[in-house]
């Protein structure tokens, strides 16, 4: 396994684990769950570390594959950019996610202002992260942007 197929295999989880996290959230807050709560704050602060491990990554797999014919460098930057704003929010996320599980030990219930906080960062975050996640594709995946046609190909 090189760094780009590592990055690849890490940037997908966060992707998909922030709104499955989220949605474990929801339930456990309407369920009262303190347990389950708590759980779900701590998979928002996994799922930063494992962030911010695909941003390392990414920087590595940009070295493997900047040598590659029709390179976008272009393509390379915006998902960067798009990738430093969902690790800020994801970081947030994890952050928030910290002071609450700090906040409910031995039992106390969430503060209401944390609950609220966490949902909007876990929206935040969920869409950020799937931005960078659809910009990343792009890189290599010409049929995903917008605008693609595909090649006329002549039937003899």
């Amino acid at each position: 396994m090189n760094w780009t197929h590592f990055h690849l295999a890490l940037n997908h989880l966060p992707v998909v684990g922030v709104p499955f996290v989220a949605i474990i959230f929801l339930i456990a807050l309407r369920r009262r769950d303190i347990a389950w709560q708590r759980l779900a704050l701590w998979g928002f602060v996994v799922l930063f570390a494992v962030s911010l491990a695909a941003k390392f990554t990414g920087d590595f797999a940009h070295e493997q594959v900047v040598m590659w014919p029709e390179f976008d460098h272009d393509l390379m930057h915006v998902h960067e950019e798009a990738s430093d704003q969902a690790v800020t929010a994801i970081f947030l996320l994890g952050l928030v996610s910290g002071i609450a599980l700090f906040l409910s030990r031995g039992g106390r219930s969430l503060p209401k202002w944390a609950i609220a906080t966490v949902l909007v960062l876990a929206l935040a975050s969920a869409a950020l992260l799937v931005r960078t996640a659809n910009l990343g594709g792009e890189i290599r995946h010409p049929e995903i942007r917008p605008g693609f046609k595909p090649p006329v190909v002549e039937q003899s």
